[in-house]
């Protein structure tokens, strides 16, 4: 076979011209059996002797791996180009353009005017109005991250600094412009942009040509609701459609844009997509065609090649495709040039209209040491493998720091780089990375890398009069405005500073979504050493901060701080001193120092002051002075206390160092309810507590609070003390005073309180309030309501209102304040005596312990002792015991979760994977999936799935935060997201995290990941029930046992301790013969003897322990080792295995999806038996299951290791090597028409079977029996190519059977025989006569004299009666060795069947038949001569054939596929080099120069014809004008011509003087002759001859159109088409107005002639004139039936559609068009036609048009169909006569007798006039008369007796 790419070029092929057709054919036909280059040129070497044979083998090789690296080269961008479809996806939304992800790490950009024409549209109004327009979108509000949209690349250009940059197109006209509206059809995913909204939905923008697509409103509901939320669609939205209906030809088209139809749509062969149409982000099925390294070569659409590279193929399948597997993918880019199309595998990219979720990378900016190369990629980069095992890249510009430096030798496989994460590409999913020095060094990589308030170095780069440029990083440049350069302002700033200057500046403020960073110069703002703000929550009362000034106001200054966070400094706050113009004082860029008032973070307010001293001192005065004046403590103040004893309720305790007493109630102890009674419980009498504050004093009674929270608050200062203070909005913490069931009263640090209201209490629904909040609780409110003169104030509590910040870091705050009390609990701990106590606080969550089981308790809990000290209560719950069996007195290794410090117990999981956690190394801020272990009340311990690391996260995000619905509420065991805050356990042993969004938790698995068992490996529950006991056994050990269960491949036993073992099927037998099932020897209780042989992981549970059954198998060793269960891995045994080695194996199941038996060979051991491996019968093939049993012993061969490397893959038919004269079976891949099938094998081989070797008798239909997946027996014909060569003869596959050959197989010329008869299939017809394939790469010749005894004028009649692949028979006539020709004859006299043209079509007989009689009454002479020139002239035609003159029609005639592999390549490049090199046509024609001469007058229709000459005609007996004319056949020969044939054949006569005599009697027969031609003159039924007797004769007829049709093929015989256009024209001015069908009939004559010989712009022309003059719905109908008589059926579709809509009123035209539709097999589209034409005809006219349809459907269609619609009709209106009528005669032609006599029984029922009966009563005798017997005619006339009494006695009556 040619070369892959040469038989099925990339793409299938382009369009074949109509005149290249069948010449094509016939050569890409005989190509596709020639032997390739590549086995060509090894053929060769083969024979050259010496050692350089293998190594030009090796060279070769190596070459063609290059060229498939080559092909799988992924895309940079020098690789794109002007016009390349691409899908991308947008990976950021600037204002005024997109950034595009493309494949394979590129990037393009789409500026703002290339989304659609209406959005530039709209912005050039926008532009011209100078002002928004209302409903024009941003860009960032149409487009979002991670949206993938179809692109076109614009232009590939260069920027200033050097580099290159895409730019891309989303235009729908730039996209879609490869698509006309023809080629739109239903199905078809295509995208468009809106462009206007209707009143019934939206036009939208497909960018077609000359189509209007329209979305109907139903049709976008459901994107509008879900994906828009709510709004109407905008212009310029870009949206994936589907097309629902095409009407007028592609002029209107109507879309869908609904989840389920674009996610679901996918390209068909229907869709009639092609190479130049193809468009990006279609989802197609596919084949996968080649596995390489690089990548996959897939067949889609049929006919279409492309490729998928390494980084587009499935993440979860990789390295599992195989040949032929089905898969579906996703077109990425198709180039316009080269049509190379690649494609994606990815799941992602699968479901059109999904975008992609992933967007970043978490370790953006990471620098990674000795990351090794993957593979390098010569134009494009290299990728490498990070360390978790995820591919990365780095494109060519990355690998080095300059283009010299670049070496590609160190970026072999292997080698390691130093680089950095930059950047991530969405549409690959990969990171890419740098390996450039300068961006490793660099401080800061992105935008986001970028903090406030950061100091950061930079390299000045220009200075302009707005500021100065600094380049920060690589791709980062900052502003420094112009006030920004120095403290004080400066007017010659480049005086400073100079370009190249490094600089070192602070981050004022960076955007990193707009690329914006401005920064300062002012050195007081670069050192200052105060804390900056860079947040309003940052801004504490009393924190001092530098500033600077942005606006001096009559009322104040404005300062501003770092990322635009600013306050104001009111005037009275300016100075100790009044300023009365502060403008005079201070100016704009000025540096200061302020302190700050107050703030609201959450309304962005703060105030400020100048004055830095006045406040502090103030505060500190009346602390210093109480304690002067004794014993006095105020509200709000803080002071230390000692514990003196506890009560119930709380501590009593003294204040120091006044030792005033005071009560600090137990929940005012933390803010975490559950902390309260923990602190309470280990604080002891003489405990001191720092930082406590006084809540109240009353009648010396002092109540006292250690809140964190509440003591912060008082800190800072933002305690209001008195109602005037407090104002709506403000945000106050506080704690619950108590609780009613009308609300929550509140109270505050300086004593106000005030009331939450139910209705404001919470966000959820409150049915009591006690469920929310507990008394003391510390929460935060919100003041609603302030009423001053009633002290009184209404609060809300809902989170929504209080919200502090963001989440994550309120949770986090929470988190750390709760473990940060723990610990304190812990330091009271060790201070107790107890070693227990102390013990118990230095156990932190994560330790890893050797406990003892103590009991396993009811509840399935397990209690373990042995700890460090005695009497610790270790406990693990049901779920932590992880399923695992344990009984008292086993040892196991446990992880704390946590320490009950109040119970004073430890919590211990027995889980595996928290046990042996992985050392790996955390990220901070990474996310990963965890499993929650343990719940506390206001925190969670929970186990990374990854590592087993243990990590703490807060219940709750904020201090309200503390109710639960049941169904919010998280369980042990449930899967959870977290985001690790913190990458070391510290000292409480938990990592720290925050917890994601509740949708990304997990149900309880019911078996964890560990704890699965092997898809293949069901688990034995014999092997996992019941306690696991301990033992003393080592390998080698007898024991005795009792068979407990009997498996299929192994029986499980009890030993007598208890122990539970199993003896595998290999292991009980000594001998085990084939077929029988070892385990079936044994019963149930049974008691063997058994040796010890290995043991197995606990872990696992599947074998526990392997024995040997010695009850059966008497031959082990004996021999002792200690039982160990870790021994060779079965990957490594299976490497042991041999191909070709036989080896006894267990049937374990048959994989019905895979088609393949799994069986086990030993117990470790497992192997696969591809199903087409297990026999050669097709009976077994069928039904595997009956001949194969479960647990059956097979012997196999070993064929070699399965691809995942864990299975041996076996065969029960011998080794598998599929040699040269092997039988082995396949499964059809592919079936091609004509030509033969492909043939899949097990493990990729592919075969190819030649129509000739299909069947040992041809048959047209030989290739309709098989289909893709039936199963074939085949035998291999040749290996010499990488498809291999296949017959699927029985006479190979099973030559015992010695069936017969009907058709024998011919393999080359030698096995033709000269006047053998053989059979063959039609390859072309060409020029010269008709090529008949004879075997797989033979092919002979039939000339045209030799091909039938009828001479058609067009050879287009050849090509429709011997289409390609009709079977024919040939006699050989000649067969010439030296030259590969084999001339063949079809006629009748030589084969004995019918001619191949149908005798009906009334042709005239050849002149070679036509002179049959003449040669037959010649003399022996005469014969011999005409003998010896047929031979001459069947050379001659031969020769001829290969002239290189007739380079067009060449076919390979007769040729016998030449061995050369070069020819082969060569011959569709350079035909004529075929011709040059085998001219011996040539010298044949000149060298017999003179015969030649001579049999051009013998045969003038040898005479080469020029070019430009068309065939003359000849009309037939009866020329009708509204047939085709192609009934005009080829003329004779005129006979002056045969004549001078004739005397050629006589030898000349002497010329001799004639007598008198001699004289008289030519003069007497030239009257005679002379008054015969009078005669025959006057004859009126004579023939006219020339143009003169025409127009005698349309002189006399004028008005007859007969005449002038027959005037006008006279000229046509002539062809002269000119003459005959001019006859018609005088026609149709002759013949009379009032002869209508006369002028009519040469209307059509000449419309028939313009579509036979004009153009479509004449034919045209006459249309319209003729529709002027005539009734134009006749000569419509006439025109179409011209067009579909010439088989022009698409404009004949075209004409139909013009014609219902311009005589939609004609129930005539609607019937043509239904039956035209029929005959082209459109049944679909005729039923179409005809719910139209009912709702466009009147009602009156329904039925008749219904009854036409229903009788074209009996003759053209679906018999059933027309019945269904007669039935129908009859059953509305069962009184029409004429219906019954058309009815009965239908049936009568196409219906059996039975259904014809139902018919008649039902007419004659029905209660019709007498006249209309006794119509029906005659046609029912008639037909019985006809069809029936004497018994069915008598029947019929009873009835109709019967009938006339029941009339007549109902008239009497």
């Amino acid at each position: 076979m040619a070369t892959l790419e040469e038989s099925f070029p990339r793409g299938g092929t382009r369009k074949i011209h109509k005149s290249e057709k069948a010449f094509q054919q016939s050569v890409e036909q005989d190509n596709l059996f020639d032997i390739s280059t590549e086995e060509e040129s090894t053929k060769r070497k083969k024979s050259q002797k010496g050692p350089a044979k293998t190594k030009k083998l090796k060279i070769e090789k190596r070459e063609s791996s290059k060229s498939i690296r080559e092909k799988f080269e992924i895309l940079s961008v020098e690789s794109l180009c002007e016009g390349m479809r691409i899908l991308g996806c947008v990976k950021e939304v600037n204002e005024l353009e997109l950034v595009i992800s493309l494949p394979n790490g590129l990037r393009g950009f789409v500026q703002v005017t290339e989304i659609c024409d209406a959005y530039t549209k709209k912005l050039n109004e926008q532009v011209a109005q100078e002002e928004p327009l209302k409903d024009l979108l941003h860009l960032p509000e149409l487009f979002s991250p991670g949206m993938l949209v179809r692109c076109v690349v614009s232009s590939v250009g260069i920027t200033e600094r050097g580099k290159r940059s895409v730019k891309l197109s989303l235009n729908p006209k730039n996209v879609n412009r490869v698509l006309s509206a023809e080629a739109l059809k239903p199905g078809m995913l295509l995208t468009g942009t809106v462009s206007s909204l209707e009143d019934h939905g939206y036009l939208m923008d497909i960018g077609v040509d000359g189509t209007r697509a329209f979305l109907p409103l139903p049709k976008a509901q459901e994107y509008i609701r879900q994906k828009n939320k709510g709004a109407k669609l905008k212009v310029g939205q870009y949206l994936n459609c589907v097309i629902e209906e095409v009407k007028g030809n592609g002029g209107v088209v109507s879309l869908s844009v609904g989840h389920a139809e674009v996610s679901t749509a996918i390209a068909t062969e229907q869709q009639n997509w092609t190479l130049n149409n193809l468009l990006p982000g279609l989802v197609v099925k596919a084949q996968v065609q080649k596995v390489t390294p690089h990548g996959l070569m897939v067949n889609f659409l049929t006919f279409f090649t492309g490729l998928v590279d390494f980084m587009h193929l499935d993440p979860k399948k990789a390295g599992t495709y195989f040949s032929n597997q089905a898969v579906r993918a996703c077109i990425l880019c198709v180039h316009p040039r080269t049509r190379v199309v690649r494609l994606s595998l990815r799941p992602i990219f699968l479901q059109p209209g999904r975008p992609l979720t992933r967007l970043s990378c978490q370790h953006l900016g990471a620098v990674l040491d000795d990351v090794p190369v993957q593979g390098f990629f010569n134009k494009a980069g290299a990728t490498f493998r990070l360390k978790d095992g995820i591919l990365a890249y780095a494109r060519l510009s990355h690998l080095s720091d300059s283009k010299n430096s670049f070496k590609p030798e160190s970026f072999k496989p292997g080698n390691t780089h130093k680089c950095r994460i930059i950047d991530y590409s969405q549409m690959d999913e990969l990171a890419l990375l740098s390996l450039r020095t300068s961006i490793i060094e660099a401080q800061y990589l992105r935008y986001h890398d970028i903090k406030p308030g950061a100091v950061v170095k930079g390299t000045v780069l220009t200075i302009k009069p707005y500021g100065m440029l600094v380049k920060v990083g690589q791709q980062i440049r900052g502003l420094v405005p112009a006030v920004h350069l120095a403290d004080i302002p400066i007017k010659n700033p480049e005086k400073k500073y100079h370009i190249g200057d490094e600089v070192k500046c602070r981050v004022l403020l960076c955007d990193p979504e707009a690329k914006k960073l401005m920064m300062t110069l002012k050195k007081t703002l670069v050192e200052s050493k105060l804390p900056a703000i860079t947040c309003y929550a940052d801004a504490k009362p009393g924190l001092q901060t530098h500033g600077f000034i942005v606006r001096v106001k009559d009322y104040g200054c404005i300062v501003k701080f770092y990322n635009d966070v600013q306050g104001l400094v009111p005037k009275h706050e300016l100075s100790a001193e009044y300023i009365p113009d502060p403008e005079r004082v201070f100016y704009t860029g000025q540096v200061v120092k302020v302190v700050v008032l107050n703030c609201e973070p959450s309304k962005e307010r703060m105030l400020l002051s100048f004055k830095l001293l006045s406040d502090p001192e103030l505060r500190k005065e009346p602390a210093g002075l109480s304690q002067k004046k004794g014993r006095v403590i105020n509200v709000g103040q803080l002071v230390d206390v000692k514990v003196l004893e506890k009560t119930k309720d709380g501590l009593e305790v003294t204040v120091l160092p006044s030792n005033i007493p005071a009560f600090l109630p137990t929940p005012h102890l933390s803010d975490h309810v559950a902390n309260g009674p923990l602190l309470y419980h280990w604080l002891q009498a003489g405990d001191t507590l720092h930082h406590v504050l006084c809540l109240s004093r009353s009648e010396g009674h002092v109540l006292l609070c250690r809140k964190p929270a509440l003591v912060s608050t008082v800190e800072g200062g933002q305690d209001p003390k008195n109602f005037s203070e407090i104002h709506p909005g403000m945000l106050l913490i506080g704690f619950v005073k108590s609780i009613k069931d009308y609300g929550v009263f509140i109270q505050f640090p300086s004593g106000l309180s005030g009331l939450a209201p139910k209705a404001i209490m919470s966000d959820k629904f409150v049915t009591s309030t006690s469920d929310h909040f507990v008394e003391g609780q510390t929460v935060v409110a919100k003041v609603t309501n302030v009423d001053e003169e009633k002290q009184r104030m209404l609060l809300s509590l809902r989170l929504s209102d209080c919200a502090l910040g963001d989440l994550a870091t309120a949770s986090l705050l929470l988190l750390s304040q709760c473990l940060e009390e723990l610990q304190g609990v812990r330091s009271l701990m060790r201070n107790q005596d107890s070693v227990l106590i102390q013990t118990l606080a230095e156990m932190t969550a994560g330790m890893v312990l050797d406990l003892v089981v103590q009991e396993v308790l009811e509840d399935g809990s397990v209690l373990f002792s042995g700890g460090p000290v005695p009497g610790l209560v270790l406990r693990a719950s049901k779920y932590h015991r992880a399923g695992q069996e344990v009984e008292s007195g086993q040892k196991k290794k446990v992880v704390i979760l946590n320490v009950d410090m109040l119970k004073l117990e430890v919590l211990v999981s027995l889980h595996q994977d928290l046990v042996n956690r992985k050392a790996k190394k955390l990220k901070k801020d990474s996310e990963h999936q965890a499993i929650v272990q343990h719940l506390e009340e206001s925190f969670a311990v929970a186990s990374l799935v990854e590592t087993g690391h243990l990590a703490a996260f807060s219940l709750t995000s904020h201090l309200n935060d503390t109710f639960r619905f049941d169904s919010e509420k998280l369980h042990v065991g449930q899967g959870v997201s977290l985001t690790l805050k913190t990458t070391e356990p510290g000292v409480t042993g938990l990592l720290l995290a925050v917890e994601g969004p509740a949708a990304k938790r997990t149900m309880r698995q019911t078996r964890k990941d560990s704890e699965t068992v092997d898809e293949d490996e069901e688990l034995d529950p014999a092997l996992a029930i019941g306690t696991v006991k301990k033992h003393t056994l080592s390998i080698g050990d007898m024991v005795t046992g009792t068979v407990k269960s009997i498996k299929p491949t192994h029986v499980v036993v009890t030993l007598e301790d208890g122990v539970i073992g199993c003896i595998h099927a290999s292991h009980i037998l000594d001998d085990v013969p084939e077929g029988t099932s070892p385990t079936a020897k044994l019963k149930v209780g049974k008691t063997v003897t058994a040796r010890v042989i290995g043991g197995r992981d606990m872990k696992t549970y599947k074998l526990i322990y392997s024995f040997h059954c010695l009850s059966v198998n008497s031959e082990l060793e004996d021999g002792h080792t200690a039982l160990n269960s870790h021994s060779v891995s079965p990957v490594e045994k299976i490497k042991q295995y041999q191909a070709g080695q036989t080896v006894t194996c267990f049937l374990k199941k048959y994989n019905v999806v895979k088609k393949w038996l799994e069986v086990e060979i030993a117990p470790d051991i497992r192997g696969r038996i591809p199903l087409l491996l297990t026999s050669l019968s097709f009976k077994v093939l069928k039904h595997p299951d009956k001949k194969f049993q479960i647990g059956q012993a097979l012997r196999a061969t070993v064929v070699g290791p399965d691809s995942s490397k864990a299975f041996l893959c076996l065969s029960l038919i011998g080794p598998h090597k599929l040699e040269k004269g092997e039988v082995a079976m396949g499964r059809v891949a592919k079936v091609m028409p004509n030509e033969g099938l492909t043939v899949s094998f097990p493990f990729g081989k592919i075969g190819s079977v030649s129509i000739f070797h299909v069947s040992d008798s041809y048959s047209e239909t030989t290739l309709e029996d098989f289909v893709p997946q039936k199963v074939v027996r085949c035998y291999v014909l040749s290996t010499a190519e990488e498809v291999l060569t296949l017959s699927l003869r029985s006479s190979r596959t099973n030559p015992e059977t010695k069936s017969k050959i009907e058709d024998p197989e011919i393999n080359s010329i030698q096995d033709i025989k000269k006047g053998q008869l053989l059979r063959g299939y039609v390859r072309s017809v060409q020029p010269h006569g008709v090529l008949l394939g004879l075997g797989p790469s033979v092919v002979g010749l039939a000339q045209y004299p030799h091909v039938s005894q009828y001479s058609p004028s067009k050879k287009a009649l050849y090509n429709k009666y011997l289409p390609e692949g009709k079977l024919l028979t040939a006699k050989v006539l000649s067969v010439n060795h030296q030259k590969n020709l084999v001339g063949l004859s079809f006629l009748p006299s030589d084969t004995g069947k019918p001619d191949v043209l149908s005798p009906s079509m009334e042709l005239p007989l050849s002149k070679q038949e036509g002179r049959k009689m003449e040669a037959e009454e010649r003399d022996q002479k005469g014969e011999e001569k005409n003998q010896k020139r047929k031979e001459k002239k069947n050379q001659k035609g031969q020769a001829e054939a290969r002239l290189p003159g007739k380079e067009k029609t060449q076919g390979k005639r007769g040729l016998r596929t030449p061995a050369s592999e070069q020819e082969r390549v060569n011959k569709k490049a350079k035909k004529a080099s075929l011709w040059e090199e085998d001219d011996s046509g040539m010298e044949l024609y000149y060298r017999e120069g003179e015969e030649d001469m001579e049999e051009m007058n013998v045969l003038p229709k040898e005479k080469p014809t020029k070019p430009a000459e068309a065939p003359r005609l000849q009309l037939p007996s009866g020329f009708a004008w509204n047939v085709g004319l192609d009934s005009l056949t080829p003329a004779l020969p005129p006979r002056g011509e045969s004549s001078d044939s004739e005397e050629d054949e006589k030898p000349h006569q002497a010329t001799k003087k004639k007598s008198k005599k001699e004289r008289d009697l030519e003069k007497q027969k030239a009257e005679k002759e002379l008054s015969r031609v009078e005669e025959a003159l006057m004859d009126p039924r004579r023939q006219p001859e020339s143009a003169d007797d025409f127009d005698r004769l349309v002189l006399s007829s004028p008005n007859s159109s007969i005449l002038w049709l027959q005037y006008m093929a006279f000229h046509l015989q002539a062809t002269e088409i000119e003459k005959a256009r001019a006859v018609a024209e005088r026609a149709l001015k002759t013949i009379s107005f009032r002869e209508e069908q006369e002028k009519l009939n040469v209307w059509v004559a000449l419309l028939n002639l313009e579509n036979m010989y004009g153009s479509q712009e004449s034919l045209s022309k006459v249309f319209e004139r003729a529709v002027q003059y005539n009734e134009p719905l006749k000569v419509y109908l006439h025109l179409a039936d011209i067009y579909t008589k010439s088989e022009k059926l698409q404009e004949a579709g075209e004409l139909y559609n013009r014609m219902l809509k311009r005589f939609r009123q004609e129930k005539a035209v609607w019937i043509k068009y239904g039956a035209f539709l029929l005959r082209r097999s459109q049944a679909g589209a005729s039923h179409h036609v005809l719910q139209r034409a009912l709702e466009c005809l009147p009602s009156k006219e329904h039925v008749d048009v219904i009854t036409k349809f229903a009788q074209l459907e009996f003759q053209l269609g679906d018999a059933e169909r027309a019945k269904a619609i007669f039935e129908n009709t009859l059953s509305t209106y069962p009184k029409r006569t004429d219906v019954w009528s058309v009815y009965i005669d239908m049936t009568i032609k196409h219906g059996s007798q039975k259904e014809v006599r139902d018919i008649f029984e039902r007419v004659i029922h029905l209660s019709l006039a007498p006249k209309r009966m006794k119509f029906f009563f005659k046609r029912y005798l008639d037909y019985e008369k006809q069809h029936g017997t004497e018994k069915d005619v008598q029947a019929v006339k009873a009835k109709a007796l019967e009938y006339v009494e029941a009339k007549s006695s109902v008239l009497e009556e």
